[in-house]
């Protein structure tokens, strides 16, 4: 598996929903977006730009699903219904490539509520290519935990904010859980980042994170390498040595 995307520019993607029936399944038993988060990278870099709407479905959000986003039905009620807001949600997804932490999940309720639009809005793959980060931790990391808190334990990512589920939260985390499970970006920040505070597009790495192991060189590979200098020092100058 290719874990290295080719996309310029990437578009980090989660929702919540009215409901939490596993799989992409869900939009079957009438269930509708509810929260959108999105966080923009481009040539793996974030740069800064994100999307983030909360939506009524117009419709009553299940008990269960509560739990886990924390968003009421009190809450929503004010809010813009989705075809309120999908013109600026097409406009900021369009040719980008959605990452998304179990995409075929999220892509299906942007498909349903696409559906739902007059005139019929795309399917998602008309307008998106589509990567899905699940798929990518499954394969580097076979038969382990591979949800998001579980991946930022495993590469030092604070979550510390994580107490409930929340779109774009969890879109900026899974940016920076993207960027170094497949390799990093161009500058990394050590910091007491405090909650609430701007990230400036840099990933935050946990305190408590495990020191890196340091591994020296065995006698042989020193013996070796000191070899290796004479020759250099037969043929000119060695810059290795003072």
């Amino acid at each position: 598996m290719n874990i290295i995307s080719n996309a310029k520019r990437q578009v980090i993607l989660d929702t919540e929903t009215t409901g939490m029936n596993q799989g992409a399944g869900a939009v079957y038993f009438g269930h509708r977006i509810i929260e959108i988060g999105c966080v923009e990278v481009v040539n793996r870099k974030l740069t800064g730009r994100h999307f983030h709407e909360y939506i009524n479905p117009m419709q009553a959000i299940d008990e269960e699903a509560i739990t886990v986003h924390g968003i009421t039905n009190e809450f929503v009620a004010d809010k813009p219904v989705f075809a309120q807001i999908a013109p600026a949600f097409l406009e900021f997804i369009d040719g980008a490539e959605i990452v998304a932490h179990n995409a075929n999940f999220d892509v299906s309720f942007m498909d349903h509520e696409f559906s739902l639009l007059t005139p019929k809005g795309p399917k998602t793959t008309d307008i998106c290519q589509v990567l899905d980060s699940l798929e990518i931790a499954k394969f580097l990391h076979p038969g382990q935990k591979n949800n998001l808190d579980a991946l930022c334990k495993r590469y030092g990512i604070d979550n510390s904010r994580r107490e409930l589920h929340g779109a774009l939260l969890d879109a900026e985390i899974l940016a920076d859980v993207y960027l170094i499970m497949t390799g990093g970006q161009t500058k990394f920040e050590l910091s007491n980042e405090k909650p609430g505070q701007e990230s400036g597009g840099i990933i935050r790495l946990a305190n408590n994170r495990p020191n890196l192991k340091v591994i020296g060189a065995s006698a042989d590979e020193l013996n070796m390498h000191e070899q290796r200098l004479d020759l250099v020092e037969k043929s000119g100058q060695c810059i290795w040595r003072g």
